[in-house]
């Protein structure tokens, strides 16, 4: 939509949600690249990077008129989109096998972005979000516990490459990254390898909570984090947000700098493939008046969670309120796992 021509942008589809954010004094992480990208160019060609950091520059200036010291992500999720567009070829460009190869084009096109956007404007803060995950060995044996170690450890690579601490022949600079976003559902545990992998649901013993995955990539980082995306379905909406955030404030006391957390979505959405109505936001869909129904619940909680954040800033000690039905959580991940399959599965159907 902005730029349907080479080199020629046009923003005037994003100045309504720039001028609604500026109104409102709400504070926006503005998301460069989301999976998308002009239908005329091959993202795995060096005309990507060039394309993209012009586009990044059109976009920082934009932003810039408005808002002094715009917080922006140049590319969302580098981690997941290789392995989903180049890996297991259920996005576009539906490729297998060339994981590795986007993961580094899509670093490259951060880098060479952030560099040119920091010569525009140095007061512009960067993010770097990605899912947060814990992958452990399906079985005791060394080549098991090999892989699943690897692949744990590859949440971290997209990262380490930008700043420089990986593949320094990339061009990363530690300064490259100020703030790190970490995604997280309650289908980011699973076992590996082989066919035999499978999710990990919060009452399994090997599940591990999500104040010490905050403490892993604190101590990973060493940046200040912020929870990016983190959801659920139907009822069990406000159950997961009270976990999660119970989870966040346990991080806060042992010290690991949570900056806060963004539910997504904010408004119930059509699934990706089948257009299914999907009920895992704060906000139903429009009526004809342009109103959206609350889904009370979830509401209510948070608006609790919110007085509790507000209590932990004014210094008062952390409690830790346990509260949340674990067993209602581990059908919810079911759910969500056979939903995630199904829609993968029309997906590759359709590609």
């Amino acid at each position: 939509m902005i730029e349907t021509r080479p080199y020629r942008f046009n923003f005037s589809s994003a100045r309504a949600i720039l001028d609604a954010a500026c109104e409102t004094d709400t504070q926006v992480i503005w998301d460069l690249w989301h999976y998308g990208w002009p239908d005329d160019i091959d993202i795995f060609s060096p005309q990507f990077i060039s394309r993209f950091v012009a586009f990044s520059c059109a976009a920082a200036e934009h932003l810039t008129e408005k808002i002094e010291a715009p917080l922006i992500c140049p590319i969302n999720e580098i981690s997941f989109f290789s392995w989903a567009g180049g890996d297991a070829g259920i996005l576009n460009p539906f490729a297998q096998g060339r994981g590795n190869k986007m993961k580094r084009q899509l670093v490259r096109a951060s880098i060479e972005s952030i560099r040119a956007m920091r010569q525009l404007n140095p007061r512009i803060r960067f993010f770097h979000i990605d899912p947060m995950i814990n992958v452990i060995a399906r079985d005791l044996t060394p080549e098991s516990v090999a892989a699943s170690n690897d692949y744990h450890r590859s949440q971290f690579e997209a990262y380490d490459m930008i700043t420089g601490r990986q593949a320094p022949e990339l061009g990363g600079q530690e300064d490259f990254v100020d703030f790190v976003g970490v995604n997280y559902y309650i289908h980011n545990q699973w076992t590996y390898p082989g066919e035999g992998g499978s999710m990990i649901v919060p009452s399994d013993p090997r599940y591990r909570h999500v104040r010490d995955l905050l403490q892993e990539n604190f101590d990973h980082h060493s940046k200040p984090l912020f929870v990016a995306e983190t959801g659920i379905e139907d009822e069990t909406r406000p159950a997961w947000l009270r976990y999660v955030c119970n989870e966040v404030f346990a991080a806060i006391a042992n010290g690991v700098p949570v900056q806060g957390v963004c539910l997504y979505p904010i408004v119930n959405h059509p699934g990706w493939e089948d257009d299914r109505h999907c009920y895992n936001g704060l906000f139903d869909y429009a009526d004809d008046w342009g109103d959206r129904e609350a889904f009370e619940p979830l509401a209510i909680e948070l608006a609790r969670q919110q007085r509790f954040a507000e209590a932990i800033d004014a210094g008062e000690p952390f409690v830790d309120r346990r509260e949340t039905d674990v067993s209602a959580l581990d059908w919810a991940a079911h759910l969500m796992e056979e939903r995630t399959d199904d829609s993968r599965t029309a997906e590759s159907a359709a590609s």
